[in-house]
């Protein structure tokens, strides 16, 4: 059987090297950390979603959404099936500096992260890949 993708967006906020994670409420990444974000509507574009979403998950208005990576992501049943197939578009925003995040909808809970201790947070490999890069290209940018 062909699985059909369906689209999802998320953002990437940071703040002085930390990143704004939630803790997922519901499947396919129930129980794990993960940049605010989730399934596109009709009609949305991949730039819109990422930002209803954010703003559905933390209460805060971001603006400004860049395209950070992209990723087709599958998830297998126990006899090899998929059970959900996500293009997910990643996307960095940029918000106020004052705003305060506050979990709503899918979000049990949020905060603000370093990549180390991302490293230690159940979180889809899609997460940390991006953290950490995003803390290699501020390394690379501070170097002389």
């Amino acid at each position: 059987m062909i699985s059909t993708a369906k689209a999802a967006s998320s953002a990437i906020l940071e703040r002085d090297g930390r990143f704004l994670l939630v803790l997922r409420r519901n499947p396919p990444s129930a129980d794990m950390y993960a940049f605010p974000g989730g399934r596109a509507e009709p009609g949305e574009t991949p730039e819109q979603t990422a930002l209803r979403e954010f703003h559905e998950e933390t209460g805060i208005s971001a603006r400004n959404p860049r395209l950070f990576s992209s990723y087709d992501l599958k998830t297998h049943a126990a006899d090899g099936s998929v059970s959900s197939h996500f293009l997910l578009s990643v996307f960095r925003v940029d918000a106020d500096p004052d705003a305060v995040a506050e979990a709503a909808d899918d979000a049990a809970a949020l905060g603000w992260y370093t990549v180390e201790e991302i490293r230690q947070l159940p979180v889809p490999q899609s997460v940390l890949e991006c953290a950490e890069r995003l803390e290699q290209d501020r390394f690379q940018a501070d170097s002389p």
